[in-house]
């Protein structure tokens, strides 16, 4: 067994390099489409990585009006975080309003002056509320507009309530990520199957130029697995070199961009693809593998009958 083993290794390797130029065509197309699958994979990682990023600080802010009793705020406060939706209530007093006010606009002494000719704070207290998830916010905003129909006209409580902006901005950035995640698939998927049709013309050239020495195999009683075999091993063979194609051309590429991802999306995608190297690797190089047997074994099947 282990020199039959032997005898199909090397068969194996005797016909991929009798068929370079077309092995190395194959070769290419696959790490193209190996290129795409990583592609995917890392831009879906740093898409996810953005989106939690901006969901984190998407929040409802809830902003009083100036004379609000601070009774009836805690009162609120403390309705909104009983609630199972909510993950943390902050609270803003009108001083601190003020602080962060004058604080942005230092630079503006026109809205200063104006603030300080006002002689009173007209800024009112306010609550950032966050949900556990960003679905939860719709649940979140239901309440308090049923707290606002709840008030009575002549006392309200709350001034406004930014739900809607958020909601817009979270809503448009999800259809984008969606958008990019699907050509992305599509683009794969249309990669994938170019490396299949390109590998399974290769093996069935294989196949063709050396039908004489099968014609002799099959007359001197060579086994099937022993015919079949180094047109298999070869599919496996442009796999495997084009995955490994594939991830030393990603490496320079994720060093090149890594600081760019860090500093605009807050995610490093060279710290990711080093500290996921071996679930990337056996992905790639698997996914290779597996396409390029695959078109090896339709091959077989189709135009070498044994």
């Amino acid at each position: 067994m282990w020199v039959a083993f032997k005898r199909v290794v090397r068969s194996g390797f005797v016909g991929f390099w009798r068929n370079a130029f077309v092995s190395m065509a194959s070769i290419f197309v696959m790490t193209v489409a190996l290129l795409v699958i990583t592609a995917t994979m890392l831009v879906d990682q740093l898409l996810g990585a953005s989106l939690q990023n901006i969901q984190s600080k998407v929040d409802i802010n809830v902003y009083f009006v100036p004379d609000a009793a601070q009774p009836d705020i805690d009162a609120l406060q403390h309705s909104l975080e009983a609630l199972p939706e909510v993950a943390e209530v902050t609270f803003t007093s009108r001083e601190d309003a003020l602080a962060q006010f004058e604080e942005r606009h230092q630079d503006d002494e026109l809205t200063l002056q104006a603030l300080h000719e006002l002689g009173d704070n007209p800024l009112g207290a306010s609550l950032a509320i966050r949900a556990k998830e960003t679905s939860q916010y719709e649940g979140v905003a239901r309440f308090l507009d049923d707290q606002q129909a709840q008030e009575a006209t002549q006392s309200p409580l709350i001034d406004r309530v930014n739900y809607a902006r958020n909601k817009e901005a979270i809503e448009r950035l999800t259809n984008i990520i969606k958008a990019v995640e699907k050509s992305s698939l599509i683009a794969m998927a249309v990669l994938v199957a170019a490396a299949v049709v390109i590998t399974f013309n290769t093996v069935r050239l294989a196949i063709y130029t050396s039908r004489e020495e099968i014609s002799i195999m099959r007359l001197v009683g060579a086994s099937n697995t022993f015919i079949r075999g180094p047109f298999m091993l070869q599919g496996v063979m442009y796999g495997l070199i084009a995955g490994i194609l594939a991830l030393l051309i990603t490496y320079p590429i994720v060093i090149w961009l890594g600081p760019a991802t860090e500093s605009f999306f807050l995610f490093n995608i060279f710290a990711y693809f080093v500290h996921n190297f071996a679930h990337i690797f056996l992905l790639v190089v698997g996914s290779g593998v597996v396409i390029g047997l695959v078109s090896s074994i339709l091959a077989v099947s189709r135009y070498l009958r044994v």
